[in-house]
């Protein structure tokens, strides 16, 4: 298979595995979102820690607000991803809390106004929550395709990186496929988790 078909054949199964979430009815949604939080917030990897960020939803990902909801009850400090301002590309943090002020990207989702709130250095975050179009048992992941977060947090595979957060994959179980192929810039997951289980994956 040449590099064109396999990349056609990635666009055909970001659509399929797109299409799949989108079908699932508002309950479903709900129950997945519940399901989630059950599994994630017992691992041990959310226990430790105190600065996570998550996302908000636009595209039938499964839904962490749950997840955000009990950190806060818990003492934690929630951030939320900013399209960068000066690197196209890329992200930033800033901190997010039931009454931050929001307003939307140029891809319409939401995002606290940068124009009242600081950044915070994305090494210092302890425990990263990003949407998954689809993955395999062995932690392998696709992405929208726009390569955000693989360029924001490329530093992880830096030779003498100290510090770096822990990178969880979110999605629904049926999202799950049986292969996906990995390129050489994928930043590696410590573990995906979904609405049914916790896949470890380091």
């Amino acid at each position: 298979m040449t590099p064109k078909q396999q990349l056609l054949q990635k666009k055909q199964l970001r659509q399929i595995l797109r299409e799949r979430r989108r079908q699932l009815s508002v309950s479903e949604q709900h129950h997945a979102s519940h399901h989630l939080k059950k599994i994630l917030c017992r691992q041990h990897c959310y226990l430790k820690s105190q600065r996570i960020a998550l996302y908000l939803t636009n595209d039938g990902e499964i839904d962490p607000k749950e997840i955000a909801q009990k950190a806060w009850q818990q003492g934690k400090q929630c951030f939320l991803p900013v399209l960068h301002p000066l690197r196209p590309g890329w992200l930033q943090f800033l901190p997010w809390t039931p009454t931050t002020r929001m307003k939307k990207n140029r891809f319409g989702i939401p995002e606290p106004d940068a124009r009242f709130y600081q950044p915070v250095p994305v090494w210092s975050l302890d425990l990263v929550l990003l949407p998954l179009t689809g993955f395999d048992r062995k932690g392998h992941r696709m992405g929208m395709g726009g390569g955000f977060y693989d360029r924001t947090f490329a530093f992880i595979n830096t030779p003498g990186c100290i510090r770096a957060p822990q990178l969880i994959g979110l999605a629904h179980e049926c999202q799950r496929v049986d292969h996906l192929p990995i390129n050489s810039w994928d930043i590696p997951l410590a573990g995906i988790a979904s609405d049914q289980r916790f896949y470890t994956t380091s």
